[in-house]
């Protein structure tokens, strides 16, 4: 029989085993002297990039990395020519030509971004690696629901270029900020790529390569767990082709680690609009609504009015979000907005027993549950089909792009929520559960090219 302090032990032992493994790498990056400006060659991850942003970027330089990451598709296309080996064609001849250069030392990549939100500035460090892969448990944590399209579609493109093009954010946490020192150094030199992108954030990419550098980032590391932030299917996509694929480097995935202990790390939220849905009646919606929900309205009569009805909206959303109720927005196109307010927990709790506490309290949680699902029959399958929601991440002109939507009868009627906080986040991955998909909008995206891991 073994002893207390041999349990314990035993423990810290098991404790020591469960630690993320990172290392630097000889990235491929574009070459200035054969593309030009290499800022031309960059776009944001292909999950955001819409086809009149994907026309721009081919037209921008023919070395953009849209070109790999999400390819035009023909109608000719087939099993030996499609968008995928167009892929792993343009990869192969951007590195025979030059245009991809794989750097001489292994590094470890700094990558700054510098942006402004509501008039407040705000920075955001984070550190480009190769993480070994881990199944999903306690050195990795997922934190929503991921969908099987997507993830049929990376696994193609990796398949074709072997290569991991675009970057899995990771969060950990070190509140002594080992590597926020390391980037802060690395930041006072000339960047390797600087430039703004559309939405007015600035990027810039610092090399790290002093073994002293990169051997207290990766130490640092060893004891630490982390959460994904963004990539879900790319991280998942990395899992399958490495159990498929003979090669050890595909053990291994390129990601950006950011720690949660700093104020640059910011999280929006990802509204919902509904749409396609048959007899459909909004003030039915707002009737039922009421046995759950305490329901407010704020009416309107012209355009000044709804204006100032929406601000009420918003407003009263945030303080009751504040004050840790569950609460959202709602337009339907009747001259109302309408702010709905959990009355009764014990309503999600009868709903969803076999989930957390910490995933019912998610205003996203209920808002699936309690009215998507159970008042508008929006379920699991049709959730995965895509026909009847449409997820819209908090731009600035986001809410009234929507509003616009409802009011154009191209959409029933949106719903807005607030963003979910990264108390939450660790709550609900601590707990071993995900999110309902695109619950988190982690502002600004992390963008693709500026580093590539070919295997």
């Amino acid at each position: 029989m073994l002893s207390g302090d041999s349990l314990n032990n035993q423990a810290i032992e098991i404790e020591r085993e469960i630690k993320m493994q990172i290392k630097p790498f000889k990235a491929y990056r574009f070459n200035p002297a054969v593309v030009g400006e290499a800022n031309n060659c960059i776009a944001p991850p292909y999950d955001v990039i819409s086809d009149r942003q994907q026309e721009q970027l081919y037209e921008k330089s023919e070395f953009n990395i849209v070109r790999i990451i999400k390819g035009k598709i023909s109608a000719s296309d087939n099993a030996q020519e499609n968008q995928y080996t167009r892929a792993a064609d343009y990869l192969e001849s951007w590195i025979s030509e030059g245009a991809l250069k794989q750097d001489s030392a292994d590094a470890i990549y700094a990558y700054v971004q510098d942006f402004e939100i509501a008039g407040k500035q705000f920075q955001r460090y984070s550190f480009i690696a190769l993480a070994k892969l881990e199944e999903f448990g306690k050195i990795v944590k997922p934190h929503e629901q991921i969908l099987e399209k997507p993830m049929i579609d990376r696994l193609n493109l990796k398949k074709a270029t072997s290569a991991d093009l675009g970057l899995v954010f990771m969060l950990y946490e070190d509140q002594d900020k080992v590597a926020e020192k390391i980037i802060s150094r690395a930041a006072q030199g000339q960047p390797d790529i600087d430039f703004v992108d559309e939405q007015d954030v600035r990027h810039r990419l610092f090399m790290i390569n002093d073994e002293q550098d990169i051997e207290e980032i990766t130490s640092m590391m060893n004891d630490k767990s982390g959460i994904i932030a963004d990539g879900h299917h790319r991280y998942t996509t990395g899992l399958t082709y490495s159990k498929q694929s003979d090669n050890p480097a595909a053990k291994y995935q390129m990601l950006a680690f950011a720690n949660t202990d700093q104020d640059g790390l910011i999280v929006l939220a990802t509204h919902r609009i509904v749409g396609n849905l048959e007899n459909f009646d909004f003030p039915k919606l707002i009737e039922n609504l009421e046995e759950t929900f305490q329901v407010t309205e704020h009416k309107f009569a012209e355009a000044k009015t709804k204006c100032r009805a929406k601000q009420k909206m918003l407003e009263q959303m945030r303080a009751e979000h504040e004050k840790e109720k569950i609460a959202f927005g709602i337009y339907g196109g009747n001259n109302a907005f309408y702010v709905a307010v959990l009355k009764d927990k014990n309503a999600i709790d009868k709903a969803a027993p076999e989930m957390s506490k910490a995933w019912r309290t998610l205003d996203l949680a209920v808002l699936h549950k309690l009215i998507l699902e159970e008042l508008l029959g929006i379920d699991r399958e049709l959730l995965s089909k895509g026909e009847n929601l449409q997820y819209v991440k908090d731009t600035p002109n986001a809410i009234d792009d929507s509003i616009a939507h409802v009011d154009a009868g191209v959409k029933q009627a949106a719903f807005f929520t607030n963003a979910v906080t990264i108390k939450q986040l660790k709550m609900v991955t601590d707990a071993g559960e995900r999110m309902p998909q695109k619950a988190t909008y982690f502002f600004p995206k992390l963008y693709s090219g500026l580093t590539i891991h070919k295997f």
